[in-house]
């Protein structure tokens, strides 16, 4: 038995997303892994799997039922690039926040667009004193 049985949601990158996919023969194309991941054996059947892959600032892909979406991530200019340290853990923070709050997938995708947008703009993984999200 792995931890994947028992796995609602997974989170990656594109490399990761890669790397999974070359071990276990399931090619390159993100969209095809992220849909065949979604669709391994689960513990808990009632409840589908989600797969994330973010790809920097390429798409976001997300997979669960057989269906693939995907999701732009707004241009940010170079300069404005501080720090990629702690990009992936933003967005997770992000999307779960408002998971959390029962919204729908793309405003989790939204949210964690956001929240990594904010810390790649930071030397480190620095926060503000407030949060200027707006939902």
């Amino acid at each position: 038995s792995t931890a994947m049985e028992y796995a609602d949601y997974l989170f990656g990158n594109e490399s990761e997303a890669a790397a999974y996919g070359k071990k276990n023969g399931l090619g390159e194309d993100i969209k095809e892994i992220a849909k065949a991941v979604a669709a391994l054996p689960k513990k808990d059947p009632s409840r589908p799997r989600t797969v994330v892959f973010t790809q920097g600032s390429q798409s976001t892909v997300v997979a669960c039922n057989g269906e693939v979406t995907e999701y732009a991530v707004d241009p940010l200019a170079k300069e404005l690039l501080v720090d990629t340290n702690g990009a992936g853990d933003a967005f997770v923070g992000g999307f779960l926040s408002q998971l959390i709050e029962g919204k729908s997938m793309e405003e989790c995708v939204k949210a964690g667009h956001w929240a990594a947008r904010y810390i790649i703009q930071q030397s480190g993984t620095q926060l503000g004193k407030t949060c200027d999200y707006q939902a």
